[in-house]
């Protein structure tokens, strides 16, 4: 009787910018382009890629960017919503964000250099990397390994789809590895109870207010009593429920937050993506061009060493 085999490819999904700000800030300065122009985020950024594709060899890669990294829908509901982050606001598209002067004319090179590799780089106008990297993450048919910084994230996770966070604690050679066992034994939540967790602390990062009065192992304990953020709304109208006087308090007076914060904290899963060819590149799409870069941007031994791993 002849046997089938299955194959599961395994995809990987890059928060890009999550990376690139932690190679900016990991590599230093000095490392520049024969111009003189610094390209320690891009250069860092080819090194992560390479250890993430040695380490994990993944099938599919997508590098997922920020088309809009403060959506005007999530401004409407929360107008704090990463609001001390805004360098200038626009009036016809995403406003800017501050970063540092000498990584903003990177991002541009980092773009071209993907393009070349034929590493699929995916960005929805009005949606954050966010919520490229869910709407992917919920159409995948095999395990998923989503690369961030950014913990927002945890609650896509989901062990019975194979989906799981690779969060960085040192370059991309030290990862945490987070799983619902991971999860709950550090919030006592699974994926989605996370969302519902991050929501009631609130998270000053993004200008998250949160629900006053309610922290981290306070969120954790009434999700543990009451299931998820409805059971604790519905608890705030029961006489019966085991809230503390100001528990009650606090969650009434949050109502209006309450209401519109799960549409601003969990990740869309309805992005309307791109086609593209998220195989991961044995070859370059465009050796050409990528000499060119590689040429014109001294990125050396950063890039060869990718190639090399590509070619594996």
């Amino acid at each position: 009787m002849r046997t089938v085999t299955l194959q599961t490819r395994r995809l990987m999904l890059l928060d890009t910018a999550s990376l690139y700000f932690r190679a900016y800030f990991g590599v230093p300065e000095s490392v520049k382009a024969p111009d003189g122009t610094p390209v320690n985020a891009v250069r860092g950024l080819l090194e992560f890629i390479d250890r993430l594709v040695k380490d994990h060899r993944p099938d599919d890669l997508v590098a997922c960017m920020d088309a809009d990294w403060r959506p005007r829908w999530r401004v409407d509901l929360i107008p704090s919503y990463k609001a001390h982050r805004v360098a200038a606001e626009t009036e016809t598209g995403p406003d800017q964000e501050e970063v540092p002067d000498t990584l903003s004319p990177q991002v541009p090179v980092i773009e071209e250099v993907l393009d070349a590799l034929g590493i699929a780089r995916v960005g929805v106008e009005g949606y954050e990397a966010d919520d490229v990297i869910g709407t992917f993450a919920g159409r995948a048919t095999g395990p998923v390994d989503i690369v961030t910084g950014d913990r927002d994230l945890y609650q896509l996770v989901d062990d019975a789809r194979g989906v799981r966070v690779l969060y960085p604690l040192k370059g991309v050679g030290t990862l945490q590895l987070t799983d619902e066992t991971w999860l709950r034994e550090k919030y006592g939540v699974d994926g989605p109870g996370y969302a519902d967790l991050a929501l009631l602390r609130g998270d000053p990062s993004d200008g998250l207010p949160g629900v006053p009065g309610i922290g981290e192992k306070t969120a954790a304990k009434l999700l543990a009593e009451f299931g998820d953020l409805a059971g604790i709304m519905a608890a705030v109208d029961d006489p019966g429920a085991k809230l503390t006087p100001s528990q009650r308090k606090r969650l009434d007076e949050a109502r209006p937050y309450v209401a519109v914060a799960p549409t601003v904290v969990k990740v869309a899963g309805d992005v309307p993506l791109p086609g593209v060819d998220t195989a991961l590149p044995h070859a370059p799409r465009d050796p050409a061009a990528l000499d060119g870069l590689a040429a014109r941007w001294g990125l050396g031994g950063s890039l060869q060493r990718l190639l090399t791993t590509l070619r594996e």
